[in-house]
This record gives structure tokens, C-alpha cells and sequence, in this order.
């Protein structure tokens, strides 16, 4: 019998392993300094949490995991989560509905099936969800902390898009399109499917001639943007209230220094988005993304609560990383030799490893094979005086302690003692 791990799945090696926990340490700590605490949900969610509300597309349902949960003689239908900021708007939903801020934030796995299995049904992202403001400054945050994550991961030529899921709607919504209809409509646009535009006939001809002005709205500056807005608004006036939203927002990005790039096309997967969305791409690679969801939550039967977020995806930022950023400085690592057939070698040489953990050093003892490669320092433990005999592997020196602290002082440069074999060559 042949052992393989099933399709659209994938292992990750120590090496991936040490990619993996650079980022999501990284985004841990700038999300606890910028104020988010940690959560994480359920894996299994029941169906209807992402039905009743039309939050997702029929063509992202038809991707999710879905099996009977069994209770007896009846069963519900449930899903491996697809997505995690409806599971988080369950969650405040459920417990935390009373907070009139909640700053989360999470670093988990998400489920969708491929038919090909060519590629991953298991993805990772770390994301943070802002519930409860509704401000242009609320939206700024999560962009900067986004930006900073990827930053402080060393990555560079981050392109920053922006759309507005307002501006599309209120077009939309024009045609007299419903909310399903709407994002069909617009993921065929976003496909490069253009042909739809003529499919639709709104009792306004000069919406189309607005929708095609909008899917060219790209510029770089807020001035573009208010130029744009003045020659839209003639023919649906509708759109100077999510105009007005997005040009605030933009502003507010000039204002700290922010760079970006307007691009109405690149709201893709703007199922439960309600203004601004934006797009975090390094060359062709799209990283990270998110935007505001005010209406997601009443939807799900909460308060009408405002709300925003962004998830970063970890399997693209893995591929990223360069070897330098996983080299980081560090004491290298201490091998502790003892023969290990009496109880009292066994038991010293324990000792001794867990009394240089607490002094903060990375050691472990020696099981037989080859050495580590970033080993800094053999420490032999003898059955005569003195007791431990610690090895420099980079410049072969060797020196003698005699007691356990004696070691961890040594280590930290106080007054080593030469082995009486090294003496002359100080």
C-alpha cells in the first residue's frame, strides 16, 4: 500500500515550519501593540451561516466541505469553515455583542475544494477584524497594520489597490440588480467578461456609460478621484455618498504617507463588502486583503454594528521570505555530553539542560549522530574534578567549571577558567 497525503493538501517541512511561525510571530506582536487581541474559532460551522445570509456566492458554496452532523435520528448540515470573518461576526455575535469596540485578531486555516487538487484546499491566513467603528480612520489602521506586517517580513515593492464596494453596489443597484445578482455580475466583470455589460438593459442607458467610465478608474492621487466623482455624479447622483467615503479614506492615506493605487476592478470577492476594499500585491502576487463589512452582522442577526477587517495569506508570504530574514542572530545552540548508562550521569546532564533553558540558552543532550550546524558550545560532563569541561566549537578552546552555575557564568563571560589542555595557548 502506497502512503501519500491527499490531493490539494501539503506537509510542511522544519524548514516551512520556521517560515511559517517568522510571520505569524511577526503579525502577533504588531497586532498585540496595535491594541487586537488573539481569538480562534471552530473548524466546523454549521451551513447556514453562510446561506441564510447570501454572504457567499453560489459559486463559493459549491466549493465548501459539507458533510451531515449526526445527532440521532436527525443531522445538520455543516462545513469546514471557507472563510473566517463570518465565523469572527458569529463569535461577537454570540459573546461580545455588549463591547462597543472588539479589535481581533487570528491566525488560522481555511477550507475550499479544487477539483484539480493542483491546488491547495487548505489555506493559512492571519487576519484582524475592527467591530464596532466605522470611521475612514478605522479602515486607515487596518491598512497601515497590514502594510506593516508585510514590511517588517522584509518584503518590499508592496503595491497597495484600492476600490469601493459602495461605488459598485449603488451602480449595480441601478440596473436593478439583486445582491447575488450584483456580485455575479461584477466577478464576470473582473474575469475580463465584458460581454455581460451588454446583457444588462437598465431603463437608464447612461449607466452603462458610467459602469464602463468606473472599470477605467485607475489613478494615483485624490485628485483623480474628485475629478472622476464630478463627472459620474451627473448621471446617478446616488454615488456622491460612497464617492465622498472613498475620497476621505484616500485622503487620510496621503495624509501619513500611505502609497496606493485606485483600482475599481480590483474588488474581487466583494460578496459581504460594503466600502472600501484593498489589495495588498508583490509583483503579480496578491498577499493580503480585506475591507469594510458594515452590513454583514445585522444580516447574521446581530446589531447593526459596523465592522472591518483583512486576512493576510501565509502560503503565498512563505514563498516570499528570504533565507537572510530566517537567519536571525542568535547564541547557537550547547550539546551536553555525559555518559548517560548511570542514573546520576543521566539525571546531571538533565539538570544542566534545564538550568541553561532558564538562563535563556538553547541546549540539548547529545542522542548520537551528527552534530547540530549551528552548534556553539560541547559541554562534557566527566566523572572526575572538575566536573564540566565546555568546548568553544568555533575557536577549540576549552574551559573547566565545576558546578552547574559555573557553567551558565561561564557562558556569560564571567571570568572563564582554561582546561589545563588549553592552557598554554592562551
Amino acid at each position: 500500500m502506497s502512503v501519500h497525503r491527499c490531493k490539494g493538501t501539503r506537509d510542511m517541512s522544519p524548514q516551512e515550519m520556521r517560515r511559517f511561525r517568522l510571520i505569524e510571530g511577526i503579525f502577533r506582536e504588531s497586532c498585540l501593540k496595535w491594541g487586537y487581541e488573539e481569538v480562534r474559532t471552530s473548524t466546523i460551522e454549521h451551513l447556514h451561516l453562510f446561506t441564510s445570509t447570501g454572504t457567499l456566492t453560489p459559486s463559493r458554496l459549491r466549493r465548501v466541505y459539507s458533510f451531515l452532523d449526526w445527532d440521532g435520528w436527525s443531522g445538520e448540515r455543516v462545513v469546514l469553515r471557507p472563510d473566517v470573518t463570518i465565523p469572527i461576526a458569529r463569535l461577537y455575535i454570540e459573546t461580545m455583542a455588549d463591547e462597543r469596540l472588539a479589535k481581533l485578531f487570528y491566525v488560522t486555516d481555511v477550507f475550499n475544494f479544487e477539483e484539480t487538487g493542483k491546488e491547495s484546499r487548505e489555506k493559512w491566513q492571519c487576519g484582524a477584524e475592527l467591530i464596532g467603528a466605522g470611521s475612514a480612520t478605522a479602515d486607515v489602521e487596518l491598512v497601515t497594520l497590514a502594510l506593516e506586517v508585510v514590511r517588517k517580513l522584509g518584503l518590499k515593492d508592496v503595491e497597495l489597490r484600492l476600490s469601493h464596494a459602495g461605488i459598485i453596489r449603488t451602480l449595480l443597484t441601478g440596473f436593478g440588480l439583486s445582491h447575488e445578482k450584483q456580485t455575479e455580475v461584477f466577478d464576470h466583470i473582473l474575469d475580463g467578461d465584458l460581454s455581460i455589460l451588454a446583457k444588462l438593459k437598465p431603463e437608464r442607458p447612461e449607466l452603462g456609460r458610467t459602469l464602463a467610465t468606473l472599470l477605467d478608474l485607475k489613478g494615483k492621487s485624490v485628485g483623480f478621484l474628485k475629478n472622476m466623482r464630478s463627472l459620474v455624479n451627473r448621471d446617478l447622483p446616488e454615488l456622491e455618498a460612497p464617492f465622498s467615503n472613498f475620497i476621505d479614506i484616500v485622503e487620510r492615506l496621503e495624509a501619513i504617507g500611505c502609497g496606493y493605487q485606485i483600482d475599481i476592478t480590483s474588488g474581487r470577492g466583494f460578496e459581504y463588502y460594503t466600502g472600501l476594499i484593498f489589495r495588498l500585491f508583490i509583483g503579480s502576487e496578491e498577499v493580503g486583503g480585506g475591507g469594510r463589512y458594515d452590513a454583514l452582522i445585522p444580516l447574521m442577526g446581530g446589531r447593526d454594528t459596523p465592522a472591518s477587517g483583512f486576512a493576510l495569506y501565509l502560503d503565498c508570504l512563505m514563498g516570499l521570505i528570504s533565507p537572510e530574514k530566517l537567519t536571525q542572530p542568535s547564541f547557537g545552540k550547547i550539546l551536553v555530553s555525559a555518559g548517560l548508562k548511570k542514573a546520576g550521569d543521566l539525571k546531571e546532564a538533565f539538570d544542566l539542560v534545564v538550568r541553561l533553558h532558564e538562563a535563556g540558552y538553547p541546549a540539548e543532550v547529545y542522542l548520537g549522530g551528527p552534530e547540530p550546524a549551528d552548534l556553539k558550545w560541547i559541554v562534557e560532563i566527566r566523572s572526575k574534578e572538575p566536573r564540566y569541561v565546555l568546548t568553544d566549537r568555533v575557536s577549540q578552546r576549552k574551559f573547566e567549571a565545576g558546578t552547574g552555575p559555573e557553567v551558565v557564568a561561564l557562558l556569560g563571560g564571567r571570568k572563564p577558567r582554561p582546561s589545563a589542555k588549553s592552557k598554554g595557548k592562551r
